[in-house]
């Protein structure tokens, strides 16, 4: 049976068993849009593309399968390349179709003509220009398979209209074979059997947990691994929830703004466990000083992460997953039953005895809110059953720090790139993913401005989305920055004119509320959180509360500021 190319995109999209995707029609993709109510595939119209790319991002995160998005050429097109980078940073599965010119006048500088493939292609998996309707299927047969295996990642298919015009039979290729990809998904048994050595001899074993072990579904494993073992975890900002924040061998976040547990124990580990991570700056800090006294191991599907930052003595090429499954059969062969959770009691000393020297905390006030207070009544509310995404900033990292995430995927946000404008509608896409699930977007009253249209997309799509607003007043982290290192001179940080977010959420026909008192917020955010319909909780927190702990820029991880 011969389709036109826009029929058969819409038909692939079905048999890839996508049920929805964000999007914005223009011109060069109007031959598709036209074919939409004729396949089962849902779309959602947002008001700017980059709410297209993540929501779709965050549909992604909660589900685990791989978001879609669709807009026209040109701008619409340029409007993703923030979101595209912000997933490929984080490995987020996300298969982007652009609209373009006619392929006639690819080069030609026509209207709305761009060369995405070209713009992408330092931040995708992999970018595709579909040229003949008799490739098409096969090319996106090709892009979900590259975003979805081995590390995760974004791919754009660029389509010109002539090509979704053209007809021509449909054949679905059921297997995908890339002559030149083939990720190695299965560890090297000799290096398992090193890795499961080690830890068997090891005196101050730390598991350090990375998005990988989240995007793998290796969470089972991993706690298996440390609960068994009785092996402290930490993990990255994109790993929280792989170990659940409530669990008796959580030490917290490592890094920038981990906690002082967290940071001592890389710094004396006789044993580093690297599981889906990329040691990036903001977890090791000065590069030359970290995890001085340890044996690194670093699991990765990617080979390209490891030696990239730090020097690392056994490599583990391999997905997570199937690494750390591995791992657990070699170690039960090992140790015979053995309660390995007795064997580090002197390192679980020191270890609590630096939490207890310094545990995750803020000076409260009672004529004032605190901003890390508002995050310990949302999770106080929500008992750690919501999916929170986040903005960028201080707001990112004291939700990072006060909430106990307990499971994977209910933790959204921009890790790599640091995206303002990212939290409200990659909370669009979660809700879209789970209608029936509370869905919390905490903010900063700079980052929600910039992709605050989108309340118009939870309006008509009935998402009730609540937004959290931490308002200080301020673009609160460069201004901690500016307090403790340029002298206070809060140069273009103030954010003290801006709207009224009360009546904002109420024109876009949504429900508002202030908070200006401290013993409102648990009724309020209660309140809120019952409604049915999208929310705006506008808390008026202090001004200068700054992020602790803070490692400066350059600084090794022992050398913290503390409260």
């Amino acid at each position: 049976m011969e389709m036109t190319g826009a029929q058969i995109l819409l038909k692939c999209l079905e048999k890839e068993g996508v049920d929805v995707m964000f999007g914005f029609p223009g011109g060069a993709v109007i031959d598709i849009y036209d074919e939409i109510p004729n396949f089962s595939v849902e779309h959602v119209l947002v008001r700017h593309e980059q709410g297209a790319i993540h929501a779709a991002d965050g549909y992604a995160r909660a589900t685990g399968k791989a978001g879609v998005c669709l807009v026209t050429s040109g701008p619409g097109a340029t409007n993703t390349v923030t979101g595209i980078a912000t997933a490929y940073m984080d490995s987020i599965p996300v298969v982007v179709f652009t609209g373009q010119v006619p392929t006639p006048l690819i080069g030609n500088d026509a209207f709305q003509e761009v060369d995405i493939v070209g713009i992408t292609r330092p931040c995708t998996k992999h970018s595709y220009l579909v040229t003949d309707v008799n490739d098409l299927a096969r090319t996106v047969r090709q892009a979900f398979f590259l975003a979805r295996s081995g590390r995760p990642g974004p791919v754009l298919v660029d389509l010109p209209k002539d090509v979704m015009n053209r007809k021509c039979k449909f054949e679905w290729p059921e297997d995908v074979s890339m002559r030149s990809y083939n990720p190695n998904v299965k560890p090297h048994v000799g290096q398992v059997r090193k890795v499961a050595k080690l830890i068997r001899n090891a005196e101050r074993p730390l598991i350090y947990s990375g998005g990988g072990v989240v995007l793998s579904k290796s969470h089972e494993e991993l706690r298996w691994l440390s609960d068994k073992l009785g092996i402290p975890v930490t993990s990255t900002l994109m790993g929280l929830g792989a170990y659940p924040g409530d669990g008796d061998n959580w030490l917290g976040m490592l890094g920038m703004h981990g906690t002082y547990a967290a940071n001592m124990a890389v710094n004396h580990c006789d044993l580093l466990l690297a599981v889906g991570a990329r040691f990036d700056d903001r977890v090791t800090g000065k590069v030359s000083t970290f995890a001085p006294h340890a044996t690194i191991v670093h699991i990765d599907v990617d080979p390209t992460s490891i030696q990239k930052n730090v020097s690392v003595h056994v490599p583990l090429v391999a997905d997570c997953k199937s690494a750390l499954a591995s791992l657990k059969k070699e170690m039960q062969a090992l140790h015979d039953q053995e309660d390995w959770s007795l064997k580090h009691d002197e390192w679980w000393c020191q270890l609590k005895e630096w939490d207890r020297m310094h545990p995750l905390t803020y000076n409260d006030v009672e004529d004032g809110i605190k901003p890390q207070y508002v995050v310990e009544m949302i999770q106080d509310i929500t008992e750690g059953e919501a999916i929170i995404a986040t903005e960028v900033g201080q707001n990112q990292m004291w939700a990072a720090q006060f909430l106990k995430v307990k499971e994977p995927n209910r933790f959204l946000t921009s890790g790599g790139l640091g995206t303002m404008g990212y939290g409200f509608p990659a909370a669009m896409g979660a809700q879209k993913a789970f209608p029936d699930k509370l869905v919390v977007d905490i903010a900063g009253d700079g980052s929600i401005q910039m992709n605050i249209q989108e309340m118009m997309t939870v309006v008509c799509n009935k998402l009730p989305v609540k937004i959290v607003i931490l308002n200080n007043g301020f673009l609160g982290m460069v201004r901690q920055w500016q307090e403790l290192f340029y002298d206070r001179n809060y140069c273009e940080t103030c954010m003290d004119a801006q709207p009224d977010f009360v009546k904002l959420a109420e024109a876009y026909g949504a429900e508002g509320y202030r908070i200006t008192h401290k013993k409102d917020v648990g009724p309020v955010l209660k309140k809120a959180f019952s409604t049915d319909k999208p929310a705006i909780i506008d808390v008026r927190v202090t001004n200068e509360e700054n992020v602790y702990p803070m490692v400066p820029a350059g600084a090794s991880l022992t050398e913290m500021l503390l409260v």
